[in-house]
């Protein structure tokens, strides 16, 4: 059953930037701010314009309790009336042509029939007297919408803002080392690989590269999540955009600007932030439906009004109709929480490529995880040493004769020598035995260490205390001196300090959790065991992994498959959901809809967290921008007036403004809960 298959492999490429009316809103990081500032001047403009309509409002004055009047007030009125019109709802009309233009009449579409109703009639009333103009109230209507839609974009400008903090970590120069020993400042695009740059203290490295000299502790935690400074030295690698804190660095640049690890997660949130969401898909529909509930309900209130009391009451309450019904909340609802949801992820390492995977992760029901590089660390270390002696003579025989090994278990040896004190002694007529250990003269002993093959080879015999160890799942490294056994060293894998915590957490939210793994069933069993895992399978190949994947998800189970991206691929592309952990500088992985850039399960556990509370948010802002026209629309038609309940177009306004800010507020709630 390869359910959701077509929606797994879009990652993210199926953008809709419909968002329904925020199409017209120019919704992106420089479109916010130009529309901001454009609505703030607007709203500035028509409230100056706005003052003299409300002084020579004959009904305002009776309110007042002054009276004056002077030649053609009404024309000048209905002057000022039509330049708030016509350019404090510009913005609105304009919106309306690309909702009509992309058949999708919504939330502009209603604002402008409600000016536009409102407009008309109160002008026909200066040809035809008996009717009640109200300039006034269609002046304190537009400038309460374009004050909402300042505070709407201020809202999504502010729930952007990982993308504008990533951003801000582009250098703009850098100070290029030339060949003839001078330096000089240029612009990083101009950098290409090979070039040297000093990096000084306090500045932000210009491009991705090596460390050729220097030392310093660098901050990365914008860039990969990992909160502590890292410590660089020759050899190791920087990334653009993280912060030089101590000391000056030398470094010769590998990438250029544009294909630096920044400028792929700047793009991968950029794409997230854009791509489509099923939920938006739900609130777009109901928006659509909306529209045309409210043409009924503002048909409905004009038609059943002008018969009660007259045509101008008729179109007061239609017209408030029509404002209260906006689409607005519902409009901001879900763009709102998938802008905040994503800067959040990225904040914590969490890379989201699709949208519609990361949304659906919160439904998982089990987990598959690889074993080496993900619940484990993926290299082997000390884990036990078995002397039939002295254990200190024992490691330091060992250690003389790995240090000059460049192979991992050998070097694991050495490490561990190193970190318990003992310094290794001077070897001589040193031989390395390839693929079975090494040979060398200490002390006037022929010294040998090697695996199994080894004593094999010598064809020595294991002393009753060792034998034990010669089926062991961990791997072995035996010492002998003079042709006798001496002892055992033990390497494992070791499970990572944070892979049982995060086992038990996904546990905790009904998950099951299973370990897949080419490892022997020794090596399975007891990485399982310790990391606390429900099920496991060992002796795995990929394909095999991918028919595990396949098989759970043919069951009917939502699957989720953890791996690092690159053997595990085929098992990712085959689960519903596929996250590479550990990613660190590699986010190019194809085969992801998540990437974590640390190598660390809590990661996943975040994810899921950040994915559930996310789906709740959206469904609160829906339940919350759909409600509120349940209650509001019967009101604003006028269903209490009889009891002298009654609302006016700009208290309307300041209802439907009232619950998006509510909206905007409590989508921005989901970074608190992420703290």
């Amino acid at each position: 059953m390869e359910h959701d298959h077509t929606m797994h492999h879009d990652h993210g490429q199926s953008h809709d930037h419909s968002a329904h009316a925020h199409a017209g809103h120019g919704h992106g990081g420089m479109g916010h701010m130009h529309h901001m500032e454009e609505m703030r001047l607007r709203f500035i403009v028509s409230l100056i314009v706005t003052v003299p309509i409300l002084l020579f409002s004959p009904m305002l004055q009776g309110w007042a309790g002054i009276r004056f009047d002077f030649p053609y007030r009404d024309g000048i009125t209905a002057l000022l009336a039509t330049f708030i019109y016509f350019y404090g709802g510009k913005p609105f009309l304009t919106m309306t042509l690309d909702e009509l233009k992309s058949r999708q009449p919504g939330m502009m579409t209603l604002i402008s029939m409600a000016i536009t109703v409102a407009y008309g009639y109160s002008v026909s009333t200066l040809f035809f007297p008996g009717g009640k103009a109200f300039f006034w109230e269609l002046a304190t209507l537009i400038d309460v919408m374009l004050i909402g839609h300042y505070i709407e974009a201020k809202s999504i400008l502010g729930a952007s803002n990982a993308l504008e903090d990533l951003v801000r970590l582009m250098p703009k120069t850098a100070t290029r080392l030339n060949r003839d020993g001078t330096s000089e400042s240029v612009d990083v695009s101009a950098l290409q690989p090979g070039d040297r740059i000093l990096v000084r203290p306090g500045e932000n490295i210009a491009a991705d590269g090596t460390v050729e000299a220097g030392e310093s502790t660098v901050n990365e935690a914008l860039l990969t999540g990992e909160s502590k400074p890292v410590f660089k030295t020759a050899g190791e690698t920087l990334f653009m955009g993280a912060l030089n804190l101590d000391g000056a660095l030398r470094v010769r640049i590998t990438k250029p600007g544009e294909q630096s690890y920044l400028s792929q997660v700047i793009a991968l949130v950029k794409e997230a932030q854009q791509s489509r969401s099923h939920t938006q898909d739900l609130a777009n529909r109901a928006a659509g439906w909306l529209f045309y509930a409210a043409l009924a309900a503002g048909s409905g209130t004009f038609a059943v009004w002008s018969v009660l009391l007259s045509p101008a009451d008729a179109v007061l309450r239609s017209v408030t109709v029509l404002i209260i019904a906006c689409p607005h909340a519902l409009g901001l609802a879900v763009p709102l929480v998938v802008a905040i949801s994503t800067s959040l992820a990225a904040k914590s390492g969490i890379l989201i490529r699709n949208r519609q995977a990361f949304e659906a992760l919160r439904g998982i029901d089990t987990i598959c995880f690889d074993k080496t590089g993900t619940v484990t660390e993926g290299r082997l270390a000390v884990s036990k040493t078995v002397a039939l002696e002295d254990e200190e003579t024992l490691l330091a025989y060992a250690a003389a004769l790995e240090q000059n090994s460049e192979h991992s278990i050998a070097r694991a040896v050495a490490v561990y020598a190193d970190s318990v004190g003992i310094r290794p002694v001077q070897a001589g007529a040193f031989k390395a035995l390839p693929g079975i250990g090494a040979s060398a003269e200490i002390d006037g002993h022929k010294v040998m260490v090697g695996g199994p093959q080894l004593i094999a080879r010598e064809d020595l015999d294991i002393p009753p205390p060792l034998r034990q160890f010669e089926k062991t799942a961990s791997t072995t490294v035996w010492v002998v001196i003079d042709r006798r056994l001496v002892g055992v060293i033990l390497l494992d894998d070791k499970i990572r300090d944070t892979s049982a915590d995060a086992v038990a957490a996904l546990k905790s939210f009904g998950i099951e959790t299973w370990m897949l793994t080419g490892d022997n069933e020794a090596v399975a069993t007891a990485v399982a065991k310790k990391a606390g895992i429900d099920h496991y399978r060992a002796g795995l190949l990929p394909d095999e992994k991918l028919a595990f994947v396949k098989a759970r998800r043919a069951e009917g189970r939502r699957v989720a498959m953890v791996g690092d991206g690159v053997n595990d691929a085929p098992s990712l592309l085959g689960a519903d959901i596929g996250i590479a952990v550990g990613a660190g500088t590699d986010i190019a992985i194809d085969s992801a809809d998540i990437i974590l850039t640390q190598s660390d399960l809590r990661s996943v556990v975040d994810a899921v967290r950040l994915s559930r509370r996310t789906y709740g948010k959206m469904k609160e802002n829906l339940w919350w921008a759909s409600g509120y026209n349940l209650v509001a629309i019967p009101l604003a038609a006028g269903v209490l007036a009889p009891w002298h309940i009654v609302i006016g177009p700009a208290f309307g306004a300041v209802l439907m403004s009232i619950s998006t800010v509510i909206v905007a507020l409590n989508a921005q709630l989901l970074k608190r809960a992420a703290h």
